[in-house]
């Protein structure tokens, strides 16, 4: 496992009685949503299934109700430049904080890629799982069954999503793109239909706080760090810039493909400095 520790973590500021209670308010409406919402996707996924098999023409519009009003809970504002596309392919997009799974669904129905460890983290891993999130796991020996995995869904015309730096950030900069995973787009059933559309994050800190405020790098824990984003009074924003998308078979293989999607990704969060 990858984990970016570029600069040394913050450390957690005590929470106040007006924050806990914000804790409390917006957890209960968090959990409200989830407990009335998964259930219904799961049950919705057993119709799905012998019916349209990997296809799920119901239940991501669950997941991205779920993900749009999870923003509104938090207080967090989203400012959407570009249009997502509607071609057959995948998006991939610069890692900030857990709270880009919820980001990126609230703009568009797609299905995440994660790191297998994933599967485990408790009530992330539980609905990471019940909302078709494709598990990679990065050892080399299996990395041609993943592939082949990876282009199955694709071909379904599954619409992915994934991190080339394959690490979070303190969301000031792009780490270098891997390529590994673009591998699957150069395949030949698929080359010449899909395209990738990079997609960069840049987070807004609230009045006076750092401008790393919302990455989740290094050794932070998930639990605190959920807290501080309930306990915040008054969050800052979001941008979300999706840029122009690329043709796969314009691109002659998965290092220069990981590339110009790096070089778009990167630009957009200097462009978004100015």
């Amino acid at each position: 496992m990858i984990t970016w520790a570029g600069v040394p973590p913050p450390k957690d500021p005590a929470i106040g009685p007006a924050g806990w209670l914000r804790v409390g308010l917006r957890g209960a409406a968090l959990l409200l949503l989830l407990a009335v919402c998964f259930p219904l996707l799961l049950v919705l996924r057993l119709v799905e299934a012998p019916i349209w098999g990997m296809d799920r023409p119901i239940t991501p519009w669950i997941t991205q109700f779920v993900c749009i009003w999870a923003c509104r809970i938090l207080g967090l504002r989203r400012q959407v430049i570009g249009t997502p596309m509607h071609a057959r392919g995948a998006f991939v997009s610069n890692h900030v904080s857990w709270l880009d799974i919820f980001v990126l669904n609230a703009n568009k129905r797609l299905y995440f890629v994660a790191k297998s460890e994933v599967r485990g983290w408790g009530g992330i891993g539980w609905l990471a799982r019940g909302t078709g999130t494709l598990f990679i796991n990065r050892r080399r020996g299996e990395a041609r069954a993943q592939q082949a995995l990876f282009e199955d869904r694709l071909a379904a015309g599954h619409r992915l999503l994934f991190f080339p730096e394959g690490t979070s950030t303190d969301g000031q900069r792009v780490l270098d793109f891997k390529s590994t995973l673009f591998a699957a787009f150069h395949a030949d059933r698929l080359r010449d239909i899909l395209h990738i559309q990079p997609v960069t994050l840049r987070y807004v800190a609230p009045a006076g706080e750092a401008p790393h405020f919302y990455g989740w790098w290094g050794d932070m824990g998930f639990g605190p760090n959920l807290l501080r984003m309930l306990a915040t009074r008054a969050h800052g924003r979001v941008v979300v810039i999706y840029h122009p998308h690329i043709a796969v078979a314009d691109i002659p293989d998965r290092k220069a493909l990981a590339l110009a999607c790096e070089t778009a990704v990167r630009a957009g969060l200097s462009e978004a400095e100015r």
